[in-house]
C-alpha cells in the first residue's frame, strides 16, 4: 500500500519534501502531479527504481523515457543543446513541454532511445516538482499515469489514487484535480525542429520555426 502524503500546492513544506527524496534515493516510484498530467516518477539515477516504472507502464527499451529538469542549465548537463534549441527552449520554459534532445552521458541507457540516442526533457512550471528537483539535486523520471488499457486520463483524485495505491510506494496529493492535456512534444534534435505532438501549450509554439507536426503516442 502506498503511503499518502499531502502538500501544500504552492509552498510545499519542505519536511515532506525532504521524505520524499530519501525515499526517491532509495529507489521508491511515486504517483505525483505536474503542471500537465500526474505522473509516475523516479529518481532518474535509480536503476531498479527506473527498471520498475518501465515494467508498470509496459515500456519496451525502445521507447524513451521523459524527465524533469530544474532550467535551461540543468537540460545542458544532460542533452547536447544547438544555438537554435536553446533560442527556442529559452522562449518556453518552464511549461508544458517535452523536448527531444541528443543524450549526454548522464543519461543513462535504459532511459533513452536506443536507436538515436535522444531522450525527452521537462522543465515544469509546477512549485512542488521544482522543489522535488531542487532537494534530490539531479532529474526526476516524468511519465503520465496511464496504465496499458487505459482510455482515458483519470478525472477524479479518489479514482486516479485508488488505481495507483498498490502500484507505487508514494503518492503525493496536492488538492490538485488530476489534469487532462500532455504536454506538446518538440523534437529538437535537428534543425528545424519538429512538432512531434500537440499537446498543452501548443497555441504558444513559434510556428515559423517548426516543421508541422505528426502526432505521436509518447507520454
Amino acid at each position: 500500500m502506498a503511503n499518502l502524503l499531502t502538500l501544500h500546492p504552492t509552498t510545499p513544506q519542505t519536511r515532506i519534501v525532504d521524505q520524499i527524496r530519501q525515499a526517491l534515493q532509495a529507489g521508491a516510484i511515486m504517483l505525483y502531479p505536474t503542471d500537465t498530467v500526474y505522473a509516475i516518477g523516479c529518481d532518474l539515477n535509480h536503476k531498479g527504481a527506473v527498471e520498475r516504472v518501465r515494467q508498470l507502464k509496459q515500456l519496451s527499451n525502445e521507447k524513451p523515457l521523459t524527465f524533469l529538469c530544474s532550467s535551461l542549465s540543468n537540460i545542458a548537463q544532460y542533452a547536447y543543446v544547438s544555438d537554435s534549441a536553446y533560442r527556442l527552449m529559452r522562449r518556453l520554459i518552464p511549461g508544458p513541454y517535452t523536448f527531444l534532445l541528443p543524450a549526454t552521458k548522464l543519461v543513462p541507457r535504459l532511459v533513452q532511445n536506443p536507436k538515436r540516442k535522444t531522450t525527452g526533457i521537462r522543465v515544469p512550471d509546477h512549485p512542488l516538482c521544482q522543489a522535488l528537483l531542487d532537494a534530490l539535486g539531479n532529474p526526476i523520471i516524468s511519465t503520465s499515469a496511464r496504465l496499458p488499457g487505459d482510455r482515458d486520463y483519470y478525472v477524479g483524485t479518489a479514482e486516479l489514487f485508488d488505481q495507483f495505491e498498490k502500484r507505487v510506494d508514494l503518492i503525493v496529493d496536492t488538492g490538485e484535480p488530476p489534469g487532462q492535456k500532455v504536454s506538446s512534444i518538440l523534437d529538437l534534435g535537428i534543425d528545424p525542429g519538429v512538432i512531434i505532438r500537440r499537446g498543452a501549450g501548443w497555441e504558444n509554439l513559434p510556428f515559423d520555426q517548426l516543421e508541422a507536426y505528426s502526432d505521436t503516442d509518447m507520454d
